[in-house]
């Protein structure tokens, strides 16, 4: 990834996506090394964190990381989930977030030199096209690694830039002793997520 120093960056982060990818490449994040990373890229001007919630239970695993990242630099971008079984009888949490994005970002183009979408859902290379019009710059964080790729090919092509997952693994992976950071690796939530 190009980074200038004083470049105005965001992080627009799909939790689900993130979270799948990472699972798939078998590590987890460590969201404060994350921020630290990215905030030496550039201006980090807002990280954005989009996750939906289970609210229908009295314990929602991804609840002290939601919290943990709400008090530590993270703008969180919140909803409930949808709960279904697929044709195969496995429990799945649907929680699409792609309109509350594409609206963060539209509106915060603006004010960016450089957006960094933490997702590999196609359905945004429109957005991204439309951000690069305003003459801001695009960087893809996703995976091509992964057993089918977690990143579709139209969004990585319309990005200025592609950052594979697993090649952050050292700059932004979660130590396995690092307990203060809530890890949702630790809870078997199965994310239907998109490319």
């Amino acid at each position: 990834m190009i980074s200038y120093s004083e470049e105005k960056v965001a992080l627009f982060i799909d939790g689900s996506n993130l979270y799948a990818a990472a699972k798939n490449l078998n590590f987890d994040i460590d969201y404060k090394k994350l921020l630290t990373f990215f905030a030496s890229k550039g201006k980090l001007v807002r990280a954005f964190y989009y996750t939906a919630i289970i609210e229908d239970q009295d314990y929602s695993p991804i609840r002290p990381l939601v919290d943990w990242l709400d008090y530590n630099g993270y703008t969180m971008v919140t909803k409930p989930t949808k709960e279904f079984t697929d044709s195969a009888g496995r429990r799945k949490i649907k929680g699409n977030m792609d309109i509350e994005i594409a609206v963060d970002v539209m509106e915060m183009a603006e004010h960016l030199d450089h957006i960094i979408l933490f997702s590999g859902d196609g359905d945004f290379r429109s957005l991204i096209e439309a951000v690069q019009r305003k003459g801001v710059r695009v960087t893809v964080v996703s995976s091509v690694k992964t057993q089918p790729p977690m990143v579709a090919d139209e969004l990585r092509r319309q990005a200025d830039f592609f950052e594979e997952l697993d090649n952050l693994r050292s700059e932004i992976g979660r130590s396995p002793n690092n307990t203060e950071i809530p890890s949702i690796m630790e809870y078997d939530i199965e994310y239907d997520t998109e490319k």
